[in-house]
């Protein structure tokens, strides 16, 4: 389901909470209205609102902490990318082919990336590019060098290969993170019983119903910015693919 949409339900859910309370406020007996109830109710909603709270910012601190890692390791990749393209450039003019076919596969995946388009990037973390790389280090494998520094020079290009393959992986698995869809519906819960009773034992008019409307923005916001987060190469809020771009446009120079 879209982020966007999954950030409304929640909206729905934690302010039509608080205009439910509104409603109830007047339908309740005085006596539930009490200091004594009022306090009660206080303390409970307090705790509640301590562990939503708490729930709250690890998700968003660990949402944000996926986005950085996968940030990082691309930028790792581009960088990697370049030096593999020049250690094949002092090879010798034998790595041209496998030169033009890194640099045609690594601007195809730049095209899936700016897409955003979901199916396009599952086929970045599908079997059929996976395959492509392997075919790229195979051919790194049967380059036949003739000196010592070719020889050195291929064992650099396979080694840096097989870490480019490996950090693309990661970085690509690890942009698939959600969060738990049970977690959700109970920090959700949470929210719609504090929102509630906020409105169940607040005099109503335009300044409280406009309080609570801002609550319920801002806490569906939070919600919203942790699932962005946890898919940075796709939706609204996304990783920048320049040091890509500037990475393909280095190589075969």
């Amino acid at each position: 389901m879209n982020d966007l949409v999954i950030a409304l339900i929640v909206f729905a859910c934690v302010f039509g909470s608080a205009m439910l309370g509104l409603f109830l406020r007047a339908m309740l007996p005085e006596h539930h209205l009490s200091e004594e109830s009022i306090g009660v109710v206080k303390l409970a909603t307090g705790l509640i609102g301590t562990i939503a709270a708490l729930v709250l910012g690890l998700l968003i601190s660990s949402a944000k902490s996926s986005f950085d890692t996968v940030n990082s390791e691309l930028v790792r990749n581009a960088a990697s990318i370049i030096l593999l393209d020049r250690v094949l450039a002092k090879y010798g003019t034998e790595t041209q082919e496998v030169r033009g076919l890194i640099k045609q596969s690594y601007g195809r995946s730049i095209q899936i990336l700016a897409s955003r388009d979901p199916a396009e990037l599952a086929r970045l973390r599908g079997s059929e590019v996976l395959k492509q790389m392997e075919s790229l280090q195979r051919k790194l494998e049967e380059l036949s060098p003739r000196t010592e520094a070719q020889r050195q020079l291929q064992a650099s290009a396979i080694q840096i290969a097989a870490e480019v393959l490996a950090v693309r992986r990661l970085a690509l698995l690890q942009s698939a993170g959600s969060v738990p869809i049970t977690l959700l519906i109970i920090l959700v819960l949470w929210l719609s019983i504090i929102f509630g009773a906020f409105g169940t034992f607040a005099s109503p008019n335009g300044f409280v119903i406009a309080a609570l409307l801002l609550g319920a923005l801002s806490a569906s916001a939070a919600i919203f910015l942790i699932l962005e987060m946890n898919t940075p190469l796709d939706g609204v809020i996304s990783i920048s693919l320049a040091p890509m771009r500037e990475a393909l446009a280095m190589l075969g120079q």
